[in-house]
């Protein structure tokens, strides 16, 4: 039977969790430059504030093709087989990524003021 004591235990769990779920929300920094790396090279550093579509060349005639919109980062097109990189969310928080593995391209927003706290999980 469930007792008193085990609603209480999972309403304080709850409420936790809610906590710490706003506390990450509200401490995330807006960046305002993007690093595109391949393979671990820096490509080119863009501005958030600048509308733009950009297109990487890759070797073998790989590309991701992504544009900058209203300060966010979305990846439109690419030519690696999975489309997983098409699939991630708008990024436009300090440190979050869009990772094109077969391409070994990395797109990463920075130069917001760095967390308070590690982000792993966004």
């Amino acid at each position: 039977m469930i007792k008193k004591n085990d609603f209480i235990l999972v309403g304080a769990v709850i409420i936790i969790c809610l906590g710490v779920l706003i506390f990450i929300n509200a401490t995330k920094k807006e960046g305002s430059k993007v690093i595109i790396t391949i393979d671990g090279e820096v490509y080119d550093t863009l501005y958030l504030n600048e509308d733009t579509s950009y297109t990487i060349k890759g070797e073998k005639g790989a590309y991701n093709t992504f544009e900058i919109k209203d300060g966010y980062v979305n990846m439109l097109d690419a030519s690696c087989p999975d489309k997983l990189c098409v699939k991630q969310k708008d990024i436009h928080y300090n440190h979050e990524t869009i990772v094109c593995l077969p391409n070994k391209v990395v797109i990463e927003v920075v130069g917001g003021e760095d967390d308070d706290i590690d982000m792993i999980a966004n």
